[in-house]
């Protein structure tokens, strides 16, 4: 069955995958649910739009990982042997909610794609901006730090949000050196969140007024303790294991999504030297997801 293509399914792909294309080369892209926040989306629905985006050469995709297993809808939408995308789908039904992870191995936007993403940046889709009255949560640019962490990870406010980002931080400086954790503070001096009345957001974490006093820890102990003592090797599981358990993280939110969260929003405010730097010294399973995110 032919489906209908949404301007506002469209502009949110172009943009994750202009997003993801900003070094040399065609890079890996992971779409989640927080991407399509406020959108009803089956995976029949998300298939369709990509391979009209692959098919009208608007991008540029290579796939990779199972052809889709036993979601028998999909192969009428997208030639599963051509694309062979991989679908992680949790629900389990190919008429189900949008899959919990899709990702495929490289994409990067034609000179056609381009074109058509500056023209919706400059003209929004209005369902983006309109949705039974209410504006539908789609991160941007223009997007507060601590707003985007939320709507990436599903998080149901701006205090885990802020929580959790002070825990990843503090993990992902434990294996840095000084130097290089001062080098990222230089450029993480951005707001907290902008635009907010509530000030117990930054009263509850004392002295918290930049992503940069996140990243720094706004607990003194723990802030002296990892100027003081050696980087350390920390294992990927155990990595996630601290988040969950630091952060307080509900069992229902995998740490991968806040830990992907996290990453996409500090890479957003670092240079490309800092963002390799960093990458040096995580883990292969968090240096991955640093890299796609």
């Amino acid at each position: 069955m032919p489906i209908s293509i949404r301007d506002d399914v469209v502009y949110i792909m172009l943009k994750r995958i202009d997003e993801s294309d900003r070094g040399p080369g065609a890079d890996p892209v992971k779409f989640t649910e927080g991407d399509f926040a406020g959108i009803e989306l089956t995976p029949a629905q998300f298939l369709g739009h990509l391979d009209f985006l692959n098919q009208r050469q608007y991008i540029n995709a290579e796939f990779s990982g199972n052809a889709y297993a036993n979601q028998d809808d999909v192969p009428d939408l997208v030639n599963a042997e051509r694309s062979g995308l991989r679908i992680a789908n949790t629900y389990g039904a190919p008429d189900g909610p949008l899959p919990h992870l899709i990702e495929f191995k490289k994409a990067e936007l034609t000179e056609k794609g381009r074109e058509m993403l500056a023209d919706m940046i400059a003209n929004p889709p209005k369902a983006l901006t309109e949705k039974k009255g209410e504006t539908v949560p789609i991160p941007t640019e223009a997007t507060p730090f601590l707003e985007k962490v939320k709507i990436k990870a599903e998080l149901s406010d701006l205090y885990d949000a802020r929580d959790l980002t002070e825990v990843v931080f503090r993990t992902m400086r434990d294996m840095m050196t000084n130097e290089a954790v001062d080098k990222v503070s230089e450029e993480l001096h951005v707001p907290i969140e902008e635009g907010t009345d509530d000030k117990t957001l930054y009263t509850a974490t004392p002295l918290a007024t930049e992503v940069s006093d996140l990243w720094e820890d706004t607990n003194p102990i723990v802030h002296f303790l990892s100027r003081v003592r050696p980087p350390l090797k920390i294992k990927a599981d155990t990595f996630l294991f601290r988040i969950r358990q630091e952060g307080g993280l509900s069992r229902a939110i995998p740490p991968e999504e806040v830990v992907a969260a996290v990453f996409s929003a500090t890479k957003e405010e670092l240079s490309q030297e800092r963002i390799q730097e960093i990458a040096g010294f995580l883990p292969d399973e968090i240096r991955h997801i640093w890299e796609t995110a």
